[in-house]
């Protein structure tokens, strides 16, 4: 019975000996390939060679078991040799692991510290791909605050650009007052991005000190203009409500006309001054008109306006006429519908940021 298990025995550490070694030469021929193409000192080669050791090791150690075993099985001296023999073959492997085990730690820390270099790689890769959502999501918000006595509708659409420059706002400026802006920075990347960022915040703190919105345009033009980015325009549409007066006041640097429903009629509220950042003495002005309950302001960038089919235009008017056959639509709904048939009209994807902005008092 004692032979027949030590038969089985050695029978199988054969087997397990024949798929490490099948293993070990497929490693092998990974080892002499990466050590051919990235030299035989690079991290890769050094990683591929411990595991074609590791293989070879444990190859090594079912074949000498193999052979123990068997021999053990066949001894016709089993009672007096067969331990000892058994014995001096197994203690073979034991001091090649030993003799290896340092190479073995050596490697495995190389690899562990592999692992940590990719996994810093990754986070990196991450961070591209979420900056510029982050970025987008600080210059045109999915959610906008609540604004008593106002609907507010938005949309906006990324381009194929990495990074965004259109950029919207509304607040509450206090005392029946409330402000809205759109805008749109020349160029794409993070520049653009970063100077959209800029006059964004900017508009809130010049709103804040002045009543005027051309006012504010030229204390912005005067402060932008000072970063002396020569390739960067900036075109900006911003509108102050005063519900108490019952009136909107606009101004518009170097912007695609907006539009007005008031009094039955849509009215465009065109430029009253050019792009901030092209003239740092650039002269801007501001209109003023009643707005009642139930009045809509409608602002974009350019992105809407020139999606294009063929050398056909969508066109500030197209924008007009949609706000014309159906005044009374929510803002949110105006907005999407806006977008949806520029893409529509579009022979191609829209690739320019869009970014669409719609107020009604109720």
């Amino acid at each position: 019975m004692t032979t027949l298990v030590l038969v089985l025995t050695a029978v199988a550490c054969g087997v397990a000996t024949l798929v490490w070694a099948r293993s070990a030469r497929r490693l092998g021929r990974v080892y002499r390939r990466v050590a051919a193409e990235r030299g035989i000192t690079s991290d890769a080669a050094v990683l591929a060679r411990s595991a074609f050791r590791k293989d070879v090791h444990t190859t090594t150690l079912y074949a000498v078991l193999c052979v123990a075993v068997g021999a053990l099985a066949v001894s016709t001296g089993a009672v007096d040799g067969g331990p000892e023999l058994l014995f001096g073959l197994i203690l073979v492997p034991v001091v090649v692991s030993v003799l290896s085990a340092r190479d073995f730690v050596r490697e495995s820390r190389l690899a562990d510290d592999r692992y940590d270099i990719e996994r810093r790689a990754e986070e990196v890769l991450d961070q591209d791909r979420l900056a510029p959502q982050r970025w987008a999501a600080r210059l045109a918000p999915e959610s906008l605050p609540t604004l008593p006595g106002f609907e507010v509708g938005k949309v906006y659409k990324a381009g194929s650009g990495v990074m965004a420059g259109d950029f919207f706002d509304v607040y509450d400026l206090g005392r029946g007052r409330v402000a809205a802006a759109i805008g749109d920075v020349t160029g794409h990347g993070i520049e653009p991005s970063i100077t959209a960022l800029q006059a964004k915040y900017l508009l809130r703190v010049l709103l804040q000190q002045y009543r005027d919105p051309g006012q504010v345009f030229e204390e912005l033009n005067d402060r932008m203009s000072a970063l002396e980015r020569l390739e960067e325009f900036v075109s900006c549409f911003v509108v102050v409500f005063d519900t108490e007066a019952g009136t909107l006041r606009w101004a518009s640097a170097g912007h695609p006309t907006a539009w007005c429903w008031h009094d039955r009629e849509v009215q465009p509220l065109g430029q009253t001054g050019p792009l901030l950042m092209l003239d740092p003495h650039g002269a801007f002005t501001s209109r003023e008109i009643p707005f009642d309950p139930g009045d809509l302001v409608l602002m974009y960038t350019d992105g809407l306006a020139e999606a294009r089919s063929g050398d056909d235009l969508f066109g500030e008017e197209r924008i007009g006429n949609m706000l014309r056959r159906d005044p009374g639509a929510a803002p949110d709904v105006l907005c999407k519908s806006l977008l949806e048939a520029a893409k529509d009209f579009a022979s191609s994807p829209l690739t320019d940021d869009t970014a669409i902005l719609a107020l009604r008092r109720v």
